[in-house]
């Protein structure tokens, strides 16, 4: 896998290049210090993986992202600083088609773990291809809500995505309703940057969406994010159900893990709930939509037809975890009817 490493620091160009030229598998083909080197590296070297950094002279890397996935779409690798407005333009970075983002190494003691990162998502594309698209230069069409109401009493919605997921999850909560059930969200993602996620989401969708910070009673009409970093577990607190957060290993080399919230779900007694798998690399959340399912939830996996990588709803489908399997543009609709059979086996028991 031909990588091309962009940052403007000279330093983190080195110590990323050495450290990935160690990997076996990946060749770095050139560093580049601003974008106008980097479109001519893209041109000679026709490398598979780009990283860039988003904070760049001259042009600045949302700028150059753009037309790159406009005009030659590769998989982009964002390796940004953990600041307020480095992890916001990280966040818009993944909307525009980056497939995910690291934190910039803090110094020489963490460019090997870093380099494991990137090294670890660019092994993955070998197995797992991305689904880029170019990026759209129209506006899209304001979503038509799946139904005017979801509200279903006691119920909760739980979902969990890798790459892709920051476009898919904003895709699937603007065309649901405002006064949805409680929905847990665990995206993998660094820690300082989910907040700037949940953020996002706030400001675009008809709901309330918030990252977790533990305690929290779940309420209708709200989304918890997890906060990278932590785990995000659901408990009962006397009658009613709250956000925990945890600071145990990594599952799946992450943290969040889809699989520690849906582990955690499962364990409740006589609560409707609706499990949800999309896109993303790995198997994070497989086993965990199946003991869902034993545990008598609807659980859904997103169809490879629009995921950018079909990879853990693919091991889902595969342990016969997911009960029905739909497109990200059916996946509301599908969550309705699926809260609707909650509802009635609620009432019937």
């Amino acid at each position: 896998m031909r990588v091309l490493v962009v940052d403007d620091s000279a330093i983190v160009r080195k110590m990323l290049t050495d450290a990935l030229n160690r990997e076996p598998g990946i060749e770095v083909v050139g560093g580049a210090a601003d974008v106008f080197i980097a479109r001519d590296m893209i041109l000679k070297h026709n490398p598979d993986v780009m990283t860039l950094d988003i904070e760049m002279p001259r042009m600045d890397g949302l700028t150059f992202l753009r037309r790159v996935m406009e005009h030659k779409p590769m998989p982009v690798i964002i390796v940004s600083s953990i600041t307020q407005k480095g992890s916001a333009a990280s966040v818009e970075a993944l909307q525009i088609g980056a497939i995910d983002v690291i934190a910039k190494p803090g110094g020489p003691g963490s460019v090997g773990q870093v380099a494991e990162q990137i090294a670890d998502r660019i092994r993955a594309l070998r197995t797992r291809p991305v689904r880029l698209t170019p990026l759209q230069t129209t506006p899209a069409p304001r979503p038509t809500l799946a139904r005017t109401s979801m509200k279903s009493p006691g119920s909760v919605i739980l979902v969990g995505a890798s790459t892709g997921g920051t476009q898919a999850i904003e895709s699937l909560l603007t065309r649901m309703p405002a006064d949805i059930p409680p929905m847990l969200v665990v995206q993998h993602m660094p820690a300082g940057f989910t907040k700037a996620f949940a953020d996002r989401l706030n400001a675009t969708c008809p709901m309330r969406v918030v990252e977790a910070q533990g305690g929290e009673v779940l309420q209708q009409g709200t989304v918890y994010v997890a906060p990278g970093d932590h785990h995000m577990i659901v408990e009962r607190f006397g009658l009613q159900l709250r956000t925990a957060l945890r600071d145990g290993p990594p599952v799946h080399f992450q943290r969040p893990a889809v699989d520690v919230l849906f582990y955690s779900a499962a364990k409740l007694k006589g609560v409707p709930m609706v499990g949800v798998i999309l896109t993303g690399m790995g198997a994070d959340g497989a086993d965990g939509l199946l003991a869902l399912r034993q545990a008598g939830a609807q659980t859904l996996a997103e169809d490879e037809q629009s995921c950018v990588v079909f990879g853990m709803p693919k091991e889902a489908i595969a342990r016969g975890a997911a009960m029905h399997v739909a497109t990200l543009l059916q996946m509301p609709g599908k969550i309705a009817e699926c809260l609707d059979r909650t509802g009635t086996k609620a009432v019937a028991s």
